[in-house]
């Protein structure tokens, strides 16, 4: 191994180093390793970029804007939470849950998916008396277990694909078959069938039972709002048992509004019509999640309008009144709250104080805290002001998209077929489908830039000039020559495995996407020495860089769900180790059996 070679093993060692501290995040790890690379002549200017031009990278960008006009339509929470209807068990809550998400996410970014099915799953664990945490790491392994299963699953599956891409343009390379939009699933479906039935089984048996502190809160805080029943709400005409509005998770129905009178100690048999307006009191994440439900808008007490059909672009906020605050002493309805500060009142919290009446008569006293919705520069203004004690943006639109939601699910059926059927490119495909979401107005041009996750796009992109670096150096023939003396003598089914292990080592220790892109040219060379078939190689390196389920860096997903679920570093180990395991047994034997005897070619 030469100077070269040297060189950019110890770069490595010191960008995995520092990433195994959990001091430095992995967009500046890879770009700081990426840099000195350049710097030190190992590869030029041309080589360092070429992740930010390939259209794998550019594939994935794309296909966050189309799962943000999925999101801001409410097309993918709209779905989920039918198929998970009211489940009667925590049994019969992960069965109905795992499922659809693998299929979702088989089709969309798995990143948005979770996000905007955390707040369904946590309406659904408190309707059910069932602790989140039973559901919330079963969310996460189901939606990287999905996406293992196509080739816009997930974005290692679409990074594999550009470095075949590349690879295939090199001059001298032995062509590899490019994946199709289900290539990865000869291995990938297996793999999830067996995960899938691995959480039903034992996850009864290991999955821990607890709480969210934050939630627990947020629980004890009981805000009152009032929301109005429109025209071909699918409440209406409904009584309140079928509605569902008698045992709604997290939130009371307090009376209903009706004309010039009031209905108090509402029955299951009270009929819901339109223009009722319902007075609940609840949680905040459960009053949330009522102003984002079709046929229900909030009433404000300056207006009957609420920001028209304006609340698409408006942000959720919790602010707390304080004592030097103009508003203190007036009612909500003449503190004139729209015109001073652009913004209405949907919900109101006194700590220890039950409000009652409605919300435009409450009279402000210092410390209350008003769910506002207002402009989407409101709390970078007020943040810090002095009428204000806590200004705190909630994550996302204040309404969802909800009479576009089948405009998104058309798209994204139409993109599926598209590239099902290899009438496109994946990136022309991706481009298409991302123009066509905000033109439609399913999402918009803030939203859609908002949606992209830079810091993964720059770990993506720096990661193929780390890869060229490995090839350029020799680093990556010297470790696949390793590779093969060591695990050669076992014939082609120990040289997967051994791909498979590092791969997975990889991932433990840096990004899924990363993991796939600096181990590819390994196990080419290697696959190359031992006369075994790249193609089921890639399959390979592109499943074991999304199988890791042990630790909670092993996903993306896993560190979304961490916190909500309450859970420990050990909670992921004791349950997703056996499925790491299992995972990977199963991954080699479907590759053995899928691309002919050992993979052999």
């Amino acid at each position: 191994m030469g100077t070269e070679a040297w060189l950019t093993a110890g770069v490595l060692l010191a960008m995995l180093a520092g990433l195994a501290s959990g001091r430095v995040a992995p967009d500046l790890a890879l770009g700081g390793a990426l840099l000195l690379l350049l710097i030190s002549g190992i590869i030029g200017p041309a080589e360092a970029i070429a992740g930010f031009a390939n259209p794998g990278v550019a594939t994935i960008a794309l296909l966050y804007i189309v799962a943000a006009g999925m999101k801001e339509t409410g097309a993918v929470r709209g779905m989920a939470a039918r198929l998970i209807g009211q489940p009667r068990s925590t049994l019969d809550a992960q069965a109905r849950l795992i499922g659809p998400i693998a299929a979702l996410s088989a089709f969309t970014n798995n990143t948005p998916l979770v996000a905007a099915m955390l707040p369904v799953l946590d309406s659904t664990a408190r309707r059910a008396g069932i602790a989140a945490s039973r559901l919330f790491m079963p969310l996460s392994f189901a939606a990287i277990l999905g996406g293992m299963c196509t080739l816009i699953g997930t974005s290692t599956n679409l990074v594999v694909h550009g470095l075949i891409k590349q690879h295939n343009a090199l001059p001298d390379a032995t062509p590899i078959r490019e994946f199709g939009m289900f290539t990865v699933a000869w291995v990938g479906v297996p793999v999830m069938a067996v995960g899938l039935a691995y959480i039903l089984v034992f996850g009864r048996a290991l999955l821990p039972t607890r709480e969210d502190p934050m939630s627990a809160e947020a629980s004890a805080k009981r805000y009152m709002t009032e929301v109005r029943v429109e025209r071909g709400s699918p409440v209406a005409g409904k009584n309140v048992e079928e509605a569902g509005l008698r045992h709604l998770p997290g939130l009371f129905l307090s009376r209903i509004d009706r004309g010039d009178r009031s209905i108090t100690a509402v029955g299951p048999g009270e009929r819901v019509r339109e223009g009722d307006v319902l007075v609940l009191v609840g949680d905040l994440d459960s009053v949330v999640d009522l102003q984002s439900t079709r046929g229900l808008t909030p009433v404000t007490a300056e207006s009957d309008e609420a920001n028209g059909g304006n609340r698409h672009s408006m942000k959720l906020i919790e602010a707390v009144v304080s004592p030097s605050s103009p508003l203190v002493g007036q009612t909500v309805r003449d503190a004139a709250i729209r015109s001073r500060y652009n913004a209405v009142v949907i919900a109101a919290h006194r700590f220890g104080h039950k409000l009652s009446g409605k919300i435009g008569d409450i009279v402000i006293h210092p410390g209350d805290t008003l769910l506002l919705e207002a402009g989407p520069d409101f709390a970078s203004r007020y943040r810090g002001s002095s009428e204000f004690h806590l200004v705190s943006e909630l994550e996302g639109a204040a309404a969802p998209r909800h009479a576009r939601a089948p405009i998104a699910i058309g798209i994204m059926v139409a993109l599926v077929a598209a590239l099902s059927a290899g009438l496109l490119q994946p990136m022309v495909g991706a481009m298409a489908a991302a123009g066509l979401m905000i033109i439609t107005r399913c999402c918009t041009g803030p939203q859609a830039r908002a949606s992209i996750d830079w810091s993964v796009l720059i770990v993506v992109a720096s990661a193929f000039g780390i890869g060229n670096a490995m090839q350029a150096s020799g680093l990556a023939p010297f470790l696949a020559d390793r590779l093969i003396d060591v695990a050669g003598s076992g014939g082609p089914v120990a040289i997967l495995a051994a791909i498979y292990v590092l791969t997975v080592v990889f991932t433990m220790l840096m990004s899924n996407t990363a993991a796939a892109v600096l181990m590819f040219p390994v196990a080419i060379d290697a696959a190359s020495v031992a006369g075994i078939d790249a193609l089921p190689v890639a399959v390979l390196v592109a499943i074991a860089a999304s199988a890791d389920f042990s630790t909670p860096l092993g996903y993306q997903t896993n560190l979304m769900v961490l916190g909500p679920g309450g859970y420990r570093w050990i909670d992921f180990t004791r349950f997703g180790t056996p499925l790491t395991l299992l995972a990977g047994a199963v991954a080699i034997g479907a590759t053995m059996v899928a691309f002919g005897p050992l993979g052999t070619s």
